[in-house]
């Protein structure tokens, strides 16, 4: 039997590891949530899985952003 194809975006469904971390930080460091600003200071921070977790909220936004233009 031949092997099923992924799709492009199957990679997203185990990207997150824990679910609303990144949420929690934003909402520790007083932002409204996930926000730009939010992710713009995640990505300097020095905690490496911080950054990590920034870059991927980023790129969820993006795709996010691309599915709603469809």
């Amino acid at each position: 039997m031949a092997k099923k194809k992924k799709a492009k975006d199957d990679w997203m469904q185990g990207a997150v590891k824990k679910k609303g971390a990144f949420k929690a930080y934003c909402k520790r460091k007083g932002f409204d949530g996930v926000t730009e600003e939010c992710i713009a200071e995640g990505k300097a921070s020095k905690d490496p899985t911080i950054r990590k977790r920034a870059v991927l909220a980023e790129t969820f936004k993006k795709e996010s952003k691309k599915r709603r233009k469809k």
